[in-house]
């Protein structure tokens, strides 16, 4: 007997082909994967997001926070991530990396939102702190890109109500059924004040923040 969720996983797999989001006029299709089941939540439009940007680099020229993309794809870029031990993973705080290699990009995927929160003492000024560390570790030129889900960490809710994080650019995507379908909002949507797991599992509002270092 197949189970309700192999069922689930078999209707989005043969939907995949068919199924897309669009972000900024330009169509994507949404993941569908086995690993954290990602045709269930927000990750369904995470990784073709940001996995379409790192094709656009060299591997040598890209650096991963938070180990993600290895689990879905052949991935030989340096990756940073303080508790998945892994191969070729780094094992650190994010906030205690240096490196004196930079990079023309490093990407995120919903991981940021952990740092100082997730940890004991909570610092909530610890993610302002990763991500200048991230912005430093840039070269001229370069792009930082990260998705983040709202209702979560509520100082990280309140820093993007307030455009303390100064994001280059800000994109929001909202979902909007039990079939897991998403599209892209206004920044208005901060103002409805989202909660993580709720009405849906897991984010229900994600935010892609850019920085762009000058050249």
């Amino acid at each position: 007997m197949i189970s309700r969720i192999n069922k689930s996983y078999y209707l989005h797999k043969l939907s995949e082909p068919i199924r897309t989001f669009t972000v900024r006029g330009k169509l994507y299709r949404y993941f569908c994967h086995r690993y954290n089941t990602t045709w269930l939540n927000e990750r369904a439009v995470e990784v073709p997001l940001i996995w379409s940007e790192v094709q656009r680099y060299p591997n040598d020229q890209v650096l991963e926070v938070g180990n993600v993309l290895s689990h879905y794809f052949p991935t030989t870029h340096q990756v940073v991530d303080k508790y998945e031990t892994a191969p070729k993973v780094m094992n650190q705080d994010i906030v205690k990396f240096h490196s004196k290699k930079k990079f023309m990009l490093i990407v995120s995927i919903s991981t940021l939102e952990h740092v100082g929160w997730d940890e004991s003492p909570r610092d909530k000024q610890k993610i302002l702190t990763a991500i200048k560390v991230l912005m430093r570790l840039l070269r001229p030129g370069g792009t930082l890109i990260m998705t983040l889900p709202l209702g979560y960490n509520p100082h990280l809710d309140q820093y993007l109500r307030t455009n303390t994080l100064h994001f280059d650019t800000s994109l929001f995507l909202k979902r909007t059924s039990a079939f897991n379908t998403w599209r892209e909002v206004s920044k208005h949507v901060l103002e409805e004040h989202p909660q993580y797991n709720h009405p849906f599992q897991n984010a229900n509002v994600i935010v892609i923040g850019t920085y762009r270092k000058e050249l």
